[in-house]
């Protein structure tokens, strides 16, 4: 998936959430408490989930979407009216964990998912691990080409 198409769902998504309230949401507990049941009690269970695989990260509404952040995006996930999405934002993450994925509608970045067939938690946590291995990986290498331009 083309970063611009993320983007786009995002705002998809974003859009869906304000006209369920009204107001975008301010932080992840109202973006939680607009949602409809089904949804909150799955998102609830994903966002602990992510918060425990990533201690670090800061968790923040970016195009009105809960999003987790270490050294940029690690993940993020949304709700609309039929499914809920994860945005694992890394083709190469999807790549090595699609046959895990393979019961799950999948597109680019992102995996689709019921209330009646969430994620399951320790999937969920092998991908958050494997997003902040490719940041820090990605700063690192950062530093590395700095350290060599001196």
């Amino acid at each position: 998936m083309k970063l611009t198409n993320f983007f786009t769902n995002m705002k998809k998504a974003a859009s869906d959430h304000a006209m369920k309230k009204g107001v975008p949401a301010k932080d992840v507990n109202a973006y939680l408490a607009a949602v409809s049941q089904e949804a909150r009690v799955v998102l609830e269970k994903l966002r602990k989930t992510i918060k425990a695989a990533a201690p670090k990260a800061e968790e923040i509404i970016s195009y009105q979407v809960p999003v987790y952040k270490y050294h940029g995006p690690l993940v993020s996930f949304a709700a609309f009216k039929n499914h809920c999405s994860l945005y694992v934002i890394s083709k190469s993450v999807m790549q090595t964990f699609s046959s895990e994925l393979r019961s799950y509608d999948t597109s680019g970045i992102t995996v689709h998912f019921t209330a009646e067939k969430p994620l399951p938690a320790a999937l969920v946590k092998k991908i958050v691990k494997a997003r902040i291995a490719e940041n820090e990986l990605r700063v690192e290498q950062k530093r590395k080409g700095r350290r060599e331009l001196l």
